[in-house]
């Protein structure tokens, strides 16, 4: 290969990217050609792979709202689990302000949560339209979460008994007490079969390899099979709607 020292040495101390010629050519010469297709989706989103959360919020959370909507608005298959909280284009908006409040206090950036709210809102009318395709997994322990009191909650269960309806949505339930495939894991969204978002407490993280999707791919599915639709999940979500009924207050007797 005709690459002369110093552009090695700056590729081999993280000084400078490999450009996707450079890496066609490095496969073809050690016999990797197979290693191509990930090493280029990884160079391609290299500023993107691993994106802190005080950086991404530094100016408050619309931005990072905004960043998604060309991302939701290009998709046409949807892959969602999340265990624990309810997915974020199936939020009301009273649950997302919540979502949205606990993360100011604990990120610590400025305050603009009626401003994320609406573009997290934005999101939905992809619900209505075109052709887009919605698989949906939740833990049981997401219709449990206590996200913003009783009554945001039964709202918010309201709103996932509306959203089961929409023709393109397939939402399912993984029962608490459901024997598993594989280990509930953390949540994650896929986008087709281009790029998956995770995120920790720390940092956001974007999969682009396609071998890297692929295991996503069948964790979902692995997943899936443990979960419960149609009734069944209608009365999972009902039975945790219920939980968060108020107490009915006993009138006092006259032996009160």
């Amino acid at each position: 290969m005709d690459w002369q020292e110093s552009k090695v040495s700056r590729l081999e101390n993280g000084k400078q990217n490999a450009s996707e010629d450079d890496i066609r050519a490095w496969c073809g010469v050690t016999g990797r050609e197979a290693c191509v297709p990930d090493l280029i989706a990884t160079v391609r989103h290299i500023d993107e792979l691993w994106l802190e959360w005080r950086r991404q919020l530094h100016a408050g959370a619309e931005t990072r709202q905004k960043k998604s909507i060309p991302i939701y608005a290009k998709t046409k298959v949807f892959r969602i689990w999340n265990p624990s909280m309810v997915w974020g284009t199936f939020q009301t908006a009273e649950y997302a302000a919540e979502v949205f409040q606990q993360a100011v206090g604990f990120y610590e950036f400025p305050d603009d949560v009626e401003a994320a709210v609406g573009k997290r809102l934005e999101r939905q009318r992809y619900l209505y339209e075109g052709e887009r395709v919605y698989n949906v997994l939740l833990g049981e322990q997401a219709l449990y979460s206590n996200v913003g009191g009783a009554d945001v909650m039964k709202a918010q269960l309201d709103r996932l008994m509306a959203v089961m309806g929409l023709p393109r949505v397939s939402l399912g339930v993984v029962p608490a007490g459901a024997q598993t495939a594989i280990w509930l894991g953390h949540s994650f969204s896929m986008f087709d079969d281009r790029l998956v978002l995770v995120e920790t407490f720390s940092a956001e993280l974007s999969v682009t390899q396609p071998r890297e999707i692929e295991l996503y791919h069948k964790a979902f599915g692995l997943l899936r099979q443990s979960a419960v639709y149609g009734e069944a999940a209608r009365g999972l979500i009902l039975a945790a709607s219920r939980r968060f009924d108020r107490p009915r207050v006993r009138p006092a007797s006259r032996s009160d």
